[in-house]
């Protein structure tokens, strides 16, 4: 049934037929970590509710961070393999744009699981529900699911449970998609290019986990992204000054990278920004932190930081901070 406010005469004929909000709990946010579990919550093209699917995944390894997605060893241990599931998603997936909340990674997510299996995720196009946010000026002092899930009066009853979390996002979804109908904003949609190449790169061993995936190297990864670069905008917060240890981050600092990351780059470059920091791409006596997983490589940016004084972090420290970012002063 429409919202009141849209008609289907007046519904705009470009808008897809139909979606497919989609949530994945992972073992991590690396290019080898695997899925932990999966929900899709079919729409029609209005947003309304057509069904529902969920299941475990066992993801051959250890589970990852238990405490936040609460699923042991033992739990998964009978769960499907993805290999196993996969005809089940695809069927769910197939002919609908994908909607996640941040949504790049939830389909490298599952474009990977897909590419080990040596299968193609039957997905064309994806739309960001940050971005679809961010297009509707919706007043959100950040872009976490909770957030906007609160925004629209929508509870949330399991945090981290794919299930409840792609529940909740439909539910989200379903007034944010209205909003834009009648105000005929053009939905941000964006390609989704499948990895199907990247299953037979040259493997690195990941020691530790028998039997576990064997994620390709960088050089091949980056050999087959498709994401364009692109200039950022710029921080619309003051800088607050430097990190303090033991206290959280505040929006508006400035953060430097230096060094490889476990996490896609531009990944983890996006989560910062989102966070509403500013990413620095040198290091001055302004800012606020330096993230590397080699403090002791003769950089520049880490010779600046030692120089300077400026507050350094590892890649895991960091991906903890930016969980709860405080908000700027104001």
């Amino acid at each position: 049934m429409l919202d009141d406010r849209t008609t289907a005469a007046t519904w705009p004929a470009a808008y897809p037929q139909g979606y497919a909000v989609v949530d994945v709990e992972t073992t991590g946010l690396a290019r080898d970590d695997r899925i932990v579990s999966a929900a899709v919550y079919r729409l029609d093209a209005q947003g309304n509710v057509e069904d529902h699917w969920y299941t475990l995944v066992n993801p051959e390894r250890d589970p990852g961070p238990v405490w936040i997605h609460g699923l042991t060893s033992d739990v998964l241990e009978g769960a499907p393999l993805f290999p196993e599931i996969a005809a089940e998603f695809a069927a769910r997936l197939d002919g609908r744009v994908l909607v996640a909340h941040n949504a790049m990674f939830d389909w490298q997510m599952i474009a990977r699981e897909y590419a080990r299996a040596e299968r193609t995720a039957p997905v064309r196009q994806r739309l960001c529900t940050i971005a679809l946010a961010k297009e509707l000026s919706l007043p959100l002092p950040n872009h976490k699911l909770a957030t906007l899930a609160a925004h629209f009066g929508v509870v949330q009853q399991r945090a981290h449970n794919a299930l409840d979390d792609a529940r909740v996002l439909a539910e989200a979804f379903r007034p944010s998609l209205h909003a834009a109908a009648e105000r005929n904003v053009r939905l941000p949609l964006l390609e989704c290019r499948p990895l199907t190449e990247w299953a037979g790169a040259p493997a690195q061993p990941r020691i530790g986990h028998q039997g576990s995936y064997a994620a390709p190297s960088s050089s091949a990864y980056r050999m087959n992204s498709w994401r364009p670069s692109r200039k950022r905008p710029a921080c619309p917060y003051p800088n607050p000054g430097r990190y303090e240890t033991d206290r959280p981050l505040k929006q508006g600092m400035r953060v430097a990278f230096s060094g490889d990351t476990s996490v896609d780059r531009e990944l983890l470059e996006d989560r910062t920004v989102e966070a509403g920091l500013h990413v620095a791409t040198s290091v001055s006596r302004l800012t606020s932190l330096l993230v590397t997983n080699d403090p002791d490589a003769p950089t520049s940016k880490t010779l600046k930081a030692k120089s300077f004084g400026t507050p350094v972090v590892d890649e895991a420290a960091y991906t903890q901070l930016l969980r709860d970012v405080a908000p700027a002063d104001g």
